[in-house]
């Protein structure tokens, strides 16, 4: 009977070991900026994502994200979808992928501090996220 618990122990140990941590679908490090161009404002953001769903063929893993931003200005008032875009990426190894977003406001901006509001969605697992970012329009 001692000997049955000691492998039945045992196993338990080497399957716990063997599992892999499942990596949570999830944004990181976003950034975003304001450049002043004359007669508007340049936004730039970039966001990081890793834990999304990958296919497979031929040895070369298949990424699919879309994803659109909302503005939300400093008085608080929405715009919906000022941004969107997808992204697919086919490589041999696919751990995180970059996504960029860009757009101008007019010169009419009011200054002060901005927040974006991004939605992310992976095709292939239909899981989503958002995150917030937020930058400043000053001069």
């Amino acid at each position: 009977m001692k000997i049955l618990i000691n492998i039945f122990f045992i196993l338990l140990v080497l399957i716990a070991c063997s599992k892999k941590e499942a990596v949570k679908f999830e944004a990181f490090s976003p950034e975003a900026f304001a450049y002043d161009i004359g007669d508007s404002w340049e936004v730039n953001a970039t966001i990081n994502v890793r834990g999304f769903a990958k296919s497979e063929k031929d040895d070369q893993f298949l990424v699919s994200l879309s994803y659109k931003v909302d503005l939300i200005n400093p008085e608080g008032e929405t715009r919906k979808d000022i941004f969107s875009d997808f992204k697919e990426v086919n490589e041999k190894e696919i751990n995180d992928v970059q996504l960029e977003a860009q757009f101008e406001l007019d010169s009419s901006s009011v200054h002060g501090k901005y927040k974006l509001v991004l939605y992310i969605e992976d095709n292939i697992s239909n899981n989503s996220i958002s995150t917030e970012i937020e930058f400043n329009l000053e001069d």
